[in-house]
């Protein structure tokens, strides 16, 4: 079988496209030779993409001209990609909706390999709660959507998803083991929703429940959360419920077959 033809210039901006990808909220800010390093590239190369990157406002340098960071035309790439997605336009009246009637943080998030990343969020009313942290990436095991997510998926697809590694402990509750994981997963898909109870973050709680689309598969997810305090456990078994339907709601807009 002929291999297809690498058309000119495709190398380039795949190595461009990787060192855009290699900021995060982890880490803003790079040095050339770190970025360099990070990505595999020679030092020199790497200068000449940041150059061009830079003329076309993707990246800027700081006032010391040591650090990158992405510049203005990447955020308002972004921004321009996060309204054209269907999901977040399908979605976000449920959202506002769903954030007014629990006074508590509302998030669409969307799995992206093993973690779930948030695309939207409305923010809730109380004056203690979540902060708005759209792009934040979190592992999929120790959120209540992802868990919703994974819990849709078969054992082929979640072992894939997940990766063959030992799951990172970010708190004493957080489900590290494969036989507890899967228990809590089966859990979830009985009852239709998942919780998070200071599995990712100390103090703070989720319930989530995910999305589907036209084949049935999950495209993502939405959750409530905010400070344990609020969420107790009466609380939590009514809010299950409540985030499932709405979760329901979105899946059928989204065209999924047999959504109630």
């Amino acid at each position: 079988m002929i291999a297809p033809r690498a058309y000119p210039g495709t190398q380039a901006v795949a190595r461009a496209v990787s060192l855009l990808k290699a900021f995060s909220d982890a880490r803003p800010e790079w040095r050339l030779s770190d970025l360099a390093r990070a990505a595999h590239l020679h030092k020199a190369t790497t200068h000449r993409l940041l150059a061009a990157l830079a003329r076309e406002g993707m990246v800027v340098r700081d006032p010391t001209g040591e650090l990158y960071r992405l510049g203005p035309e990447a955020i308002a790439l972004g921004a321009r990609a996060a309204r054209a997605n269907d999901l977040r336009t399908v979605s976000r009246s449920e959202l506002e909706a769903l954030a007014a009637q629990t006074g508590e943080s509302v998030t669409l998030e969307v799995p992206v390999g093993s973690d779930m990343l948030i695309l939207d969020e409305v923010m809730g009313r109380s004056l203690i709660g979540a902060t708005a942290s759209l792009g934040t990436r979190w592992p999929a095991y120790a959120t209540s959507t992802g868990k919703a997510v994974l819990a849709a998926l078969s054992d082929a697809e979640r072992r894939r998803r997940l990766g063959g590694g030992r799951l990172a402990r970010y708190t004493p509750r957080t489900i590290v083991s494969s036989l507890g994981l899967r228990t809590e997963l089966a859990r979830v898909w009985r009852r239709g929703y998942a919780t998070a109870i200071e599995e990712l973050e100390r103090g703070y709680v989720a319930v989530g429940a995910a999305l589907r689309g036209p084949d049935g598969q999950p495209v993502g997810a939405i959750s409530v959360g905010g400070p344990r305090p609020r969420f107790s456990a009466a609380r939590m078994a009514s809010l299950g419920p409540l985030v499932r339907a709405v979760a329901d709601r979105i899946s059928r807009r989204l065209g999924a077959a047999g959504a109630p």
